[in-house]
């Protein structure tokens, strides 16, 4: 399927590595344009460019902390002005720590804030006035699927992702006339270094073993195993296609039917 993204440019946070990564390496086979940033420079350089070797876009990128709000904002509107457009902005930040309530800081709070929810308002702000001169636009969250349940041990999580799907469905509301989309992917148990943080402090909490704390999260996930970084891409670069633009205010699950809601 041509999901009609050639020659588009999209923003892609935290993409040195992960979801992220993946979510960009999916969007340059699409032929789209990247501006790239994480924290991690070294990282974040090696994956530009193994991205510009295989999928011969133009890529750029800029080691930014998603927390830093004016850092954060001035990225945005320089990949604009360099492109001279921007269609796709990917809000994208490593989670917050799996503790139980209690053992949480004020300080984890924060930081937890300011990089998963505060860190949308900063890119959907400076990214929409040129998605509108466009008319087309494409803000695709990564969150969790616990926007929707919250899980043990992540309740930083479980309190700021529903936030995020709240604002996404806010801007879904006002921007849809412009042919903007707002929407979230919401992974749940994926193959990678996220989720093995999260089950090492899932066992911590439960006086477990790790193995055990893998072996409780696929059982309690119908599809029998987690899923797989480029499951979640595919369903990101979806949600950015032109097929997808009555698709808005959404939070997506990629989660194996782990979600038990309707």
């Amino acid at each position: 399927m041509d999901l009609h993204l050639q020659g588009r440019v999209a923003v892609v946070c935290g993409a040195s590595k992960g979801i992220g990564l993946a979510i960009a390496q999916a969007l340059a086979a699409e032929g789209v344009s990247l501006a790239l940033c994480a924290r991690g420079t070294d990282a974040l350089k090696e994956s530009a460019d193994a991205i510009r070797a295989k999928f011969g876009v133009e890529v750029e990128q800029c080691a930014v902390d998603v927390r830093d709000d004016g850092a954060l904002r001035a990225f945005v509107q320089w990949a604009a002005a360099h492109f001279g457009r921007l269609d796709i902005a990917v809000p994208n930040a490593g989670g917050p720590p799996a503790k139980s309530f209690l053992e949480t800081t004020t300080a984890e709070w924060d930081a937890a804030f300011a990089s998963n929810l505060r860190s949308v308002v900063a890119i959907a702000q400076a990214a929409i006035p040129h998605m509108q001169r466009g008319r087309f636009g494409r803000i695709v969250a990564v969150t969790s699927y616990t926007s929707k349940q919250p899980a043990p041990g992540l309740v930083i999580s479980n309190a700021l992702r529903p936030g995020v799907a709240g604002l996404l469905r806010s801007l879904s509301n006002e921007f849809a006339k412009d042919g903007i989309t707002a929407n979230a992917v919401g992974p749940g148990y994926v193959d990678s270094e996220r989720t093995r943080e999260v089950l090492r402090g899932q066992a911590a909490l439960h006086r477990t073993s790790y193995d055990d704390a893998v072996a409780s999260a696929v059982a309690g996930t119908p599809s029998g195993r987690m899923a797989t970084l480029e499951e979640v891409a595919a369903t990101a670069v979806w949600l950015c296609s032109a097929q997808a633009a009555s698709t808005t205010g959404q939070t997506i699950l990629v989660d194996g039917g782990s979600y038990r809601g309707l």
